[in-house]
Formats: structure tokens, sequence, C-alpha cells
């Protein structure tokens, strides 16, 4: 999406995709995605997501991307802090303590600009992105992990006739083959109807959580 969309949207506070908790899927999935030993965790198109929080608490270092200057100060705002800010590529790199917030475009994060990532946390940034974004988001998801990383994916399937997103609905044959040759397990499908979206006219909606790339590496 354009970024003038997302600026509008956190300015009209049009900020659903927001949560005040900690992402369940996370919790539930820590203890082989996390294990026992600290690792450095990118959170594409974080917003101002409590997991990073969360992540860092627990010894983590955590590199957020966000597009909008709003959603990276607001969650360091949220919790007292001031950070530094210095360039970093084609980023302005706002950190405090292990969290580290990249403001800017996703498609300009090159393994140049930061040290290699381990763990990649993708609760929404997939299904943020319209068709025609997804397989350059993809394909740079894909090169991290073939270096060594292991994602954990949070994606979004319904009927997409019903609705033009975001968030956008990803099939499952969509993530097989962005990931093709890569190790892709389905770790959870859960039926995510509920009134908001009956409103907008769906009559099913599924969340599929994977695991890409190889666990405990």
């Amino acid at each position: 999406m354009a970024a003038n969309f997302w600026e509008t949207a956190w300015a009209e506070r049009r900020i659903g995709f927001h949560q005040p908790e900690v992402n369940a899927d996370l919790v539930s999935e820590a203890p082989w995605f996390l294990d026992d030993r600290p690792h450095r965790v990118l959170v594409p198109l974080c917003g101002k997501t409590v997991d990073m929080a969360w992540l860092a608490a627990r010894g983590h270092e955590v590199v957020g991307v966000e597009l909008t200057e709003q959603g990276a100060h607001e969650f360091f705002a949220d919790r007292g802090l001031t950070p530094t800010a210095s360039s970093v590529g084609a980023f302005t790199a706002l950190r405090a303590g292990a969290i580290t917030i990249l403001r800017g475009d996703i498609f300009d994060l090159h393994t140049a600009d930061e040290a290699p990532f381990d763990r990649i946390w993708d609760r929404a940034a997939m299904i943020a992105l319209p068709p025609d974004l997804r397989p350059r988001y993809q394909a740079q998801m894909a090169d991290l992990v073939g270096a060594g990383a292991t994602m954990l994916l949070n994606v979004l399937e319904y009927d997409p006739t019903r609705m033009t997103g975001p968030p956008f609905s990803v099939p499952a044959a969509e993530v097989e083959a962005a990931f093709a040759g890569l190790p892709v397990t389905l770790l959870a499908r859960a039926d995510q109807m509920d009134d908001r979206w009956r409103e907008r006219g769906h009559s099913w909606m599924t969340r599929h959580l994977y695991r890409v790339g190889a666990a405990g590496r």
C-alpha cells in the first residue's frame, strides 16, 4: 500500500490491526520459536505492537520495520521511552534498550544494513500487502530464511471477492510457492469468523499459522 494510506490510517486512528495484548500465537509457539537462547528477531511492518516489548523483556534483540513515523514514535511514547535516532541505510533507526525500529520502507531493508536475523515474527505484515507487492516481500523473507532465519508466519485466508483488503487473503498455495525449497510447516488452522467479518459480507475466515525454516537453528 502507498505510504499515505497508512499515514492516514494512523492519523484517523483506523488501527484495528493493533492489538493491546501480546499475540497468543507468539506466546504459544515461544518454546520452540525462541527456545532458551537469545535471538535477533525481525518484526516486519511492526506498527507499535506490544509483541516487541514482550520479546525484548525475554532477553531478545528486536528490530521492527515501520513505514509511518507516527506508529514508530507511539511505540516508544507509550512506554515513556526517548529513543536515540541515527541513519541506517535508507532508514531512520530509533533505538531504546534492546529494541530498534527502522522507520522506512520494508523493501529498502538489506542484510548489509543490519546484522543477521535468526528469527522473523510476521503477525500481520504479509496480509497488509496487496498481491502486486507480496512477491517482493516474500522474496525478502525467503532470502532471510535461506540465510539461516526461522519465520513464524500468521496469515488470513478468505473469499477475496468479498473484500480487497487490507487485510488481504493469502492462501496456502501462495505461501508454499513463495517459500518453495524451504521447510514450510502448517502449525495451526483456526476459524476467525466473528460479527465484524460477517458485517463485511464474509461467510468464512480462516487463520493459518506457519513455521518457515527449520526449528531450533
